[in-house]
């Protein structure tokens, strides 16, 4: 897909991450989030030096220096940690400020840039990926702040993408079990492992992304025969 058919997505989603962020008090950063051991503020200070990464990936797809997304793991954490704690003004100006520069770097790519590759924290991407990886961060980390957006909010062509994404990221591990994601209410399935003594889990794709991802439970789900919901590995 051409990444800039993304980015009106990415304005969107970055729009509706704001007006969350800005509805924030001081004691809703510090309230935990959806991942354990960060607050909302970790999250938001995360969305903000996530989008510096790719930027410099962006960077370094365009003049082809060798840019690594984060100067170190260490840093990425410091960095996360240090912002965490900051004023719902600060985090609120981070957020803008950040993506406008994500904004500014996908428009000063180059036609040819974007099929550069980059090395991202989990591994070579093409340059053409990186929209589509901002695009994932804001809608997860979204869900992630437990305010109010869910999975059920994705709209359907992101939610589809994620899962066809986590279903192909987890083929190529031993320890995703043999599954048959059905969903939509219709027959198309994406399989996992051996489909011949492979539950079918059904659900809609947001509701199957969400639970693959770790952002919910299943409970929606149908399994059939009847029985547990496969356990999933954990996700990136």
């Amino acid at each position: 897909m051409d990444p800039l058919l993304l980015t009106g997505d990415v304005d969107d989603a970055t729009a509706r991450l704001l007006r969350t962020a800005a509805s924030f008090d001081a004691a809703d950063l510090a309230a935990p989030s959806l991942l354990p051991g960060w607050s909302r503020g970790h999250v938001l200070a995360h969305v903000c030096r996530n989008a510096d990464g790719f930027v410099n990936l962006l960077t370094a797809a365009r003049t082809g220096e060798q840019i690594p997304m984060y100067a170190s793991a260490e840093a990425r954490t410091t960095d996360i940690e240090a912002g965490a704690a900051r004023t719902p003004e600060e985090q609120l100006a981070d957020l803008r400020r950040s993506a406008d520069r994500f904004a500014e770097a996908v428009a000063a790519m180059p036609v040819p840039a974007w099929g550069a590759t980059v090395q991202t924290r989990t591994g070579a991407w093409p340059a053409a990926l990186l929209v589509w990886g901002r695009l994932r961060e804001l809608e997860v980390h979204h869900v992630d702040l437990a305010a109010d957006y869910r999975p059920a909010d994705w709209s359907p062509d992101f939610a589809h993408r994620l899962l066809h994404e986590v279903t192909a990221a987890f083929a190529d591990r031993d320890d995703a079990p043999a599954m048959v994601l059905r969903f939509d209410g219709s027959g198309h399935e994406l399989v996992l492992g051996d489909r011949a003594q492979a539950p079918v889990v059904a659900g809609s794709a947001a509701e199957l992304a969400a639970w693959l991802t770790g952002r919910a439970p299943g409970t929606t789900l149908t399994v059939t025969p009847d029985g547990q919901l496969p356990r999933p590995p954990e996700w990136i």
